[in-house]
């Protein structure tokens, strides 16, 4: 996984509220067992019309937010099941942190897990006004503030997770760390 530190980009404002994971990657759309290539499929539903042509009214077919690497939603992003797919379509599609009041939890740990920055922010309104008004924010990991529109927001985040994100550490990249101890412990049980 690639490092998560700091990064400036336009805000995507997804101004909706319970967004579920079926909204973010239809089910249709689970067959694949590579992580890869369900970025295509992500908001589906919204994005493209009944007939496949693209949704012009949707936020993500808006050319000023083509390359957003930040998303900024509504309160309870991520909710109903608990698909990995979901993070997985969103990183795909190109987004590396992910702004809103609250998250369904085993959404949370999904983004973080897969490298994808999910903020708690309660001024998650503000960052999606500010992207509606076509501005930029600056997202610090290591200080832990959101930036744009002329405000500084602080959030908070578990320093496990923090120093996952920061170092581009998955579970697997962890237990590799303990390689040598493995291999002395597994020599020494033969």
């Amino acid at each position: 996984m690639e490092p998560v530190k700091k990064l400036t980009s336009s805000i995507a404002p997804l101004d909706r509220i319970n967004v579920d994971t079926d909204q973010i990657i239809p089910k249709q759309f689970l067959k694949r067992i590579e992580r890869t290539g369900f970025g295509q499929f992500l908001f589906y539903g919204w994005r493209f019309n009944e007939d496949g042509t693209p949704n012009e009214d949707f936020i993500l077919n808006h050319p000023a937010y083509k390359n957003s690497e930040i998303l900024a939603a509504g309160e309870n992003f991520g909710c109903g099941s608990s698909r990995e797919h979901a993070p997985w379509s969103l990183q795909d599609y190109g987004f590396k942190v992910i702004i809103a009041p609250s998250f369904a939890d085993i959404f949370y740990n999904n983004c973080v897990k897969n490298g994808i920055l999910a903020i708690r922010l309660e001024e998650a309104d503000r960052v999606i006004q500010a992207g509606k008004e076509g501005k930029s924010a600056a997202v610090d990991l290591e200080s832990q503030t959101v930036s744009c529109g002329g405000h500084t927001w602080h959030f908070d985040i578990d320093p496990y997770w923090k120093q996952m994100l920061l170092n581009g550490w998955d579970e697997i990249s962890i237990t590799f760390q303990y390689e040598d101890a493995i291999r002395k412990y597994e020599e020494s049980h033969v």
